[in-house]
């Protein structure tokens, strides 16, 4: 429990930045309950989705109803809330004591099939388990107590969900109606609703709203499913026998739906869709059970239901036990309603729902202040009854914007220094800080001649050459050599022969490869990733073939800095005074991520990925990467991760780290006293083994993108161009927790719909940082993302560790095992040291390990130096063979 652990205590409010006041998607109780809860446990039997537990719940509600008017005299019955499962609150006693359980039989009928089958018997069992004071939950409000009332705050949560629950599709925290559904390719459909839980704050409690969208199945006949599935424009389109690549599709699509029959009147049974059988319901046969003898699924239908199918060469869905499989024609079955789709949404439909929920921060503001009303509806007998009453207005908190950092480039650059405006900056007259030569590489065209004249090729390259140029990167030689290859061909071979084409044309080991790519799917430039990171051992750099026809500057640039980093250069820095606590002493940054499987994916397993900066100015970083038990959100080896992240930063910078900062990403609000405990352990036994007397302070930081808050300017001078609030602006107070270290950072510029800030929890912290401290800190390193010209929503260390992990699962076949990694075989964990964004095939050097910064020079603890930090193979297999990772 997060109580037990003892969160370091918010050391102050932070004064930096100018102060301003914005609203925020956070209603405030004006009312808390002030009588004793009454908690009880209940059972319903036989067991029911939560859906149907309330339903049953709420016929047990109306007898109690019944039973307490015709008492004499007639007493009122105070409704209790529910959560569809096991708990039940009411603010009165239901005359159960604790321990005493009292059973309740109850007859069920529902509309459609059951009610033609007459009732069904429930049971309902409750138990209570215990009264909750609420008083100290005003205590904890207050600051009066750091242990988290969990009981209560569970409580006032169901509370405010009782209600909305009864009326509204229920996804998790949000509640959902199909009132405004959207439909989106390939028989999708979004549904708009609003995300709703409940947040402490000091002195108050808070109800978090906000609009929210998911897929749906699209209800109706399955046939218009499959048409939309196979992407034909009508059922007349499906005249022919599927084949078995379409068989596949269709079947992957509708596998575990649910769907209701139409060809039985009245009795419209229900069934999941197991499979689709092989053969045509015309050829798909039986046994009669009265005779015995085989008979096809169209024929049966025409005999007992006098239907003739319209569509016999169509399959069939297999529904029912494994035991007793039936058999149903596609144009009997109707998909049924309010089914949410899990499987991963393809591109398509990515976009499409993207487009759907990107909404303007004031169309977002209204839609959520509408939400309070609709979902609490102000004649709520269940808040009445508990004493609650909820604000209608958005909560107006205080805000800081922090000031930008100034950002420096190469000395000899038109403008060396820029302090960007609203988040954003451009290079021009600028040059990179560092800049790498390029002297051997080629282009790969993955498709024909035809497809990409060989004049476009070469016009785009020497804009890409006087582009690089001009930023800083030199290119000796200024006419690769271009070849080309089928898209869909051996990537592995294509790639090798480049690298040996590049070998030859200019007799020194290949730097790069730049691949031009017909489109944006991912398998295509998974396969490069995998190819180039694993077997060959050189950077790879992707281009999209309608850039390329584009040739324009600015994407010339973008493309240069992604180069130049992957190559060992540094585009940007900011100087010591900006970044004091890494510059002063020595001082490692360190970002984590864990990436689990899809939904649907067949792999169980997970990747964990780790990055720690290797310099002062925190530009460059080396990765460490493990496979573990899918799901598990704690990473299982952080202990050799950060030991072979430590030895390499002391290879490369000749210092330990006196200081760790730890950005901890994925982490939910559930997770992180289990995450804490193990991963803080892990550093201390990474770092004592080591040396037993190296103990270097820690604070560890978890970052949270999986929420919900959102917050909207009030003045026009206070919001950027698209109305959103202004990188830089930061909120410690008001929704904040009531005594921890938390803080809510907008580091990015808006560029469509509503920004989403990042939510910083600080869990441990041994180096004291004030909250201006920490918060500068992490802002600043928002501005050092080295593929960009403009701040990033998430603090850079833990960006990159997200991106190391998605990156490691190109490698993997079928999203999880090694074992097509060249030669690399290890289940329990592929461990490598890298650099991230100073990657490059030069060996290290005779003498040992190239050094970027000498120790104690010029004032500092570290000092740039020319030279690549040492690459670190990738797995010690091939030693032929330079097993580079490129992150970027």
């Amino acid at each position: 429990m997060a109580s037990q652990l003892a969160y370091p205590p918010r050391p102050d409010k932070g004064t930096a930045g100018r102060e301003i006041q914005i609203r925020s998607n956070f209603f405030p109780f004006l009312s808390l309950p002030t009588a004793i809860i009454h908690h009880y446990d209940v059972t319903i039997l036989p067991d029911v989705p939560p859906a149907k537990n309330r339903r049953v719940y709420q016929l047990w509600e109306d007898v109690m109803s019944a039973e307490a008017r015709e008492k004499s005299p007639p007493e009122h019955f105070v409704r209790p809330v529910y959560d569809g499962r096991r708990n039940v609150f009411a603010v009165a006693d239901l005359h159960v004591e604790i321990g005493e359980e009292v059973i309740y039989d109850l007859d069920y009928v529902e509309d459609g099939e059951e009610s033609l089958r007459g009732t069904k018997r429930f049971t309902l069992s409750l138990k209570k388990v215990a009264e909750i004071n609420m008083a100290r939950l005003s205590a904890f409000l207050d600051g009066l107590t750091m242990e988290t009332p969990h009981d209560a705050i569970m409580a006032l949560d169901i509370l405010l969900r009782h209600r909305p629950s009864l009326s509204y599709t229920t996804v998790g925290r949000c509640f959902y109606t199909s009132d405004s559904a959207a439909s989106i390719a390939n028989g999708a459909q979004l549904w708009q609703g609003f995300h709703q839980s409940i947040r402490p704050a000091s002195g108050r409690m808070l109800v978090n709203l906000d609009v929210s969208a998911t897929a749906f199945y699209q209800p109706g006949p399955v046939l218009d499913m499959v048409v939309k599935i196979l992407g034909k424009s009508t059922v007349a389109d499906l005249r022919t026998t599927l084949n078995e690549r379409d068989r596949q599709k269709v079947e992957k699509a509708l596998k575990g739906l649910k769907i209701i029959v139409t060809h039985r009147g009245q009795l419209r049974r229900k069934y999941r869709i197991s499979k689709i059988t092989t053969t045509p319901a015309n050829r798909t046969m039986f046994a009669m059970e009265e005779t015995g003898i085989d008979n096809s699924v169209a024929a049966y239908f025409h005999t007992k239901y006098n239907q003739s199918l319209y569509f016999p060469h169509l399959p069939c869905l297999v529904v029912g036990d494994p035991a007793r499989q039936v058999f149903l024609p596609l144009e009997v079955c109707d998909i049924m309603p309010g089914q949410r789709h899990l499987r991963k949404l393809n591109e398509r439909q990515t976009a499409e729902m993207i487009k759907f929920t990107c909404q303007p921060p004031h169309v977002r503001s209204n839609k959520i202040s509408a939400g309070i009303t609709l979902l609490q509806q102000r004649d709520n007998e269940y808040l009445r009854e508990f004493g609650v009453q909820i604000g209608h207005e958005m909560a107006i908190v205080n805000a800081r914007v922090l000031p930008a950092p100034a950002i420096s480039y190469h000395p000899a650059s038109k403008e060396p220094l820029i302090t960007p405006r609203e988040g954003a900056w451009n290079l021009r007259d600028k040059m990179v800080a560092q800049g790498v030569t390029i002297r051997s590489w080629s282009v790969v065209a993955f498709g024909q001649e035809s497809d990409y004249p060989i004049n476009a090729i070469q016009k785009f390259i020497t804009l890409l050459v006087q582009t690089c140029e001009e930023c800083g990167v030199f290119i000796a030689n200024r006419q690769p050599p271009i070849s080309y290859t089928n898209p869909h061909g051996n990537v592995e071979k294509t790639l090798i022969d480049a690298y040996m084409l590049a070998g030859q044309s200019f007799s020194e080991r290949p730097q790069l490869v730049v691949c031009i790519l017909p489109n944006t799917g991912v398998p295509l430039y998974a396969e490069i990733k995998r190819v180039s990171d694993t077997v060959i051992g050189v950077a790879t750099q992707c281009i999209q073939a309608k850039h390329m026809f584009a040739s324009k500057r600015q994407y010339c640039a973008n493309v240069c800095l992604k180069m130049n980093v992957k190559l060992g250069g540094m585009n940007s820095y900011l100087s010591n005074t900006q970044l004091p606590f890494v510059s002063e002493r020595p001082t490692i940054v360190l970002g984590a991520d864990v990436t689990h499987p899809a939904p649907g994916s067949p792999s169980n397993q997970s990747i964990a990925a780790v990055v720690g900066s290797m310099d002062a100015q925190c530009s460059r970083f080396a990765a460490s990467i493990r496979i573990q038990r899918g799901r598990t959100e704690v990473i299982q080896d952080l202990s050799g991760m950060v030991m072979e992240i430590l030895k390499t930063f002391y290879q490369t910078c000749g210092a330990k780290p006196e200081r760790i900062v730890f950005y901890r990403d994925g982490v939910s609000d559930s997770q992180t006293g289990e995450v804490l405990r193990a991963e803080l352990e892990a550093i201390r036994r990474a770092c004592m083994s080591l040396d037993p007397t190296y103990r270097p302070t820690v604070t560890f930081v978890v970052v949270q993108k999986r929420h919900h808050a959102r917050f909207f300017p009030i003045r026009k001078e206070d919001s950027d161009r698209s109305g959103n609030v202004l990188p830089g602006t930061v909120i410690s107070t008001g929704v904040t927790h009531p005594s921890e270290f938390d803080f809510y950072l907008c580091s990015h510029p808006g560029l469509q719909g509503t920004s989403k800030p990042t939510h910083y929890h600080v869990l441990h912290d041994e180096n004291r940082f004030t909250s201006d401290g920490l918060q500068e800190l992490t802002y600043r390193l928002c501005y050092l993302y080295c593929r960009a010209t403009r701040s990033v929503s998430v603090v850079p260390p833990a960006y990159y560790a997200h991106l190391v992990a998605a990156r490691a699962r190109f490698h993997a076949f079928g999203e999880g095992t090694w074992e097509t990694v060249s030669d690399c075989q290890s289940t329990t964990g592929s461990t490598t040291s890298l650099p991230l964004n100073a990657s490059t095939t030069t060996q290290p050097t005779a003498s040992g390990d190239t050094l970027l910064f000498t120790p104690k020079e010029a004032g500092t603890w570290r000092k740039p130096r020319e030279g690549p930090v040492r690459v670190m193979q990738y797995a010690d297999v091939k030693p032929e063979l330079a097993k580079v990772m490129y992150f970027m």
